[in-house]
This record gives structure tokens, C-alpha cells and sequence, in this order.
């Protein structure tokens, strides 16, 4: 897996993959009321369970003001806690990432694969790394993924040590 897989991995779940806190499991949403008891995380796991489709996806570059990227994106959870997750910006939005300091692959496609775990309590999702390099830079797989839900949207949010956003990614579930 090259750096930059490593490092958008983390975007991902722009995504991320992929949000600051909120109320993410206190709003119905297709699995009906969420679970407050101990089964909370099978509950957060049953609904990020399933495809996800790009909607939009944004980057923070240090000293600059936020920009929109350009292309399209999927994300797939499964039962078991493992994310596949692929993006293809487009080339001005490639220039951006770029920017920001993300590495990217001559094929200009972000694809990366990997198990996650749920934090409900700090609304985060982590990366487990089982002989992976985390990477280095803004969006390296060791920074939590801070997730929102909203109706059948997710947003993740990657946050810088300062505590402000990277990157900002809104998914929507397929149906």
C-alpha cells in the first residue's frame, strides 16, 4: 500500500470513511430507535453496514481556505467491522490533494481496504493497523475519523492536532 493509500484511507471515512460529534445515533434513521445499551456499537456497526456513495468531499490546506474536490467515491462496511473504500477526483482536484500534501497514485485513483472500530461514546472511528504503516501528514491512518450521522448521510471529519478540520467527506447510503 503506497503513502498516499495510507494517508487518504484516512480521508476517507473522508472518510472519512469516514465527522465532529453530534447526534449521530439519537436520530431514527432506517434501523429505527437506536440502541443506549450495551448493544450500542453492534447498533453503530448495523448502520454504517452497507455502501456508501460520495456526495461531496473537501480538504483544509495548512494557511488556506477550505476546497471542494471534484469526482466520485464509494465506501463499503461490513458486518465485521472491515472498509473498502475508493476515490477518483478528478485532475484539478488531484492538483488540490496535492496541495494538501497527500501523495497520489499515477492512476489518480485513492483505494484502500482495512478493519475499523466504532467509538459511539467520542462519535470516532479508528483505523486498526495490523502491519500497516499509518503514513505521515494530515490524513494518515493513525488520526481518528470523527463521524455525524444525519438521516442517510455520514460525515467524517479528519482533524489536524490542533484540533481543526483536514478534511471534511458526506456519504450517503445506497439503498
Amino acid at each position: 500500500m503506497t503513502p498516499f493509500v495510507v494517508r487518504i484511507m484516512g480521508v476517507a471515512i473522508i472518510a472519512a470513511l469516514l465527522v465532529p460529534g453530534g447526534a449521530a445515533f439519537a436520530q431514527k434513521s432506517k434501523l429505527g430507535k437506536p440502541d443506549t445499551g450495551a448493544g450500542t456499537t453492534t447498533a453503530a456497526r448495523k448502520y454504517l453496514e452497507g455502501d456508501w456513495t460520495l456526495q461531496s468531499f473537501e480538504v483544509f490546506p495548512p494557511g488556506k481556505e477550505g476546497m471542494r474536490l471534484d469526482g466520485s467515491g464509494v465506501l463499503a462496511y461490513d458486518k465485521f467491522g472491515n472498509l473498502r473504500m475508493e476515490l477518483r477526483p478528478t485532475p484539478p482536484s488531484l492538483d488540490v490533494l496535492r496541495q494538501a500534501g497527500v501523495e497520489i497514485p499515477d492512476s489518480g485513483i485513492v483505494s484502500t481496504q482495512g478493519r475499523v472500530t466504532v467509538d459511539l461514546q467520542n462519535h470516532t472511528l479508528s483505523y486498526v493497523l495490523e502491519g500497516k504503516e499509518p503514513g505521515t501528514g494530515p490524513l494518515a491512518l493513525n488520526r481518528k475519523r470523527y463521524w455525524q450521522v444525519q438521516g442517510d448521510l455520514l460525515t467524517l471529519t479528519t482533524k489536524d492536532d490542533a484540533g481543526k478540520p483536514v478534511s471534511v467527506g458526506i456519504w450517503k447510503k445506497r439503498a
